[in-house]
């Protein structure tokens, strides 16, 4: 399974992006996603999960109302639409697979991983 995260980049403070997430393996759309993001000095964490039909979404308290998580299957990608970015967004994105269909919050539960995007947002 291979992961490729795009669309990060530089953007103002208040501004949106919208990342991608493109998956190529045997049971892409039938596993949950999940995205994560890493700011410099901190910890990995968590941001938006979906289950593999789209039913289940949960997302970190902090982010939910801007950040939304969405998945097409037919072309095995998914999406985090990025709004109102604050200066404190800014870090390494990471989308995730898990082996199961369920969405989840938690690390172990993701067997394979992306390389990452940049998001930078200027205040």
């Amino acid at each position: 399974v291979q992961l490729a995260e795009s669309g990060g980049g530089l953007v103002q403070a208040g501004g949106s992006l919208r990342l991608s997430c493109a998956a190529s393996g045997p049971f892409d759309n039938i596993v949950g996603v999940g995205w994560f993001r890493q700011a410099p000095g901190k910890e990995r964490e968590f941001v938006a999960s979906i289950s593999w039909d789209g039913e289940t979404i949960l997302s970190a308290d902090s982010m939910s109302g801007r950040f939304v998580i969405s998945r097409d299957n037919a072309e095995n990608t998914s999406y985090l639409q990025l709004d109102s970015l604050k200066a404190e967004d800014s870090g390494i994105y990471y989308c995730a697979q898990t082996q199961n269909r369920q969405a989840t919050r938690y690390e172990p539960d993701y067997a394979y991983w992306g390389q990452g995007t940049q998001v930078t947002v200027s205040s």
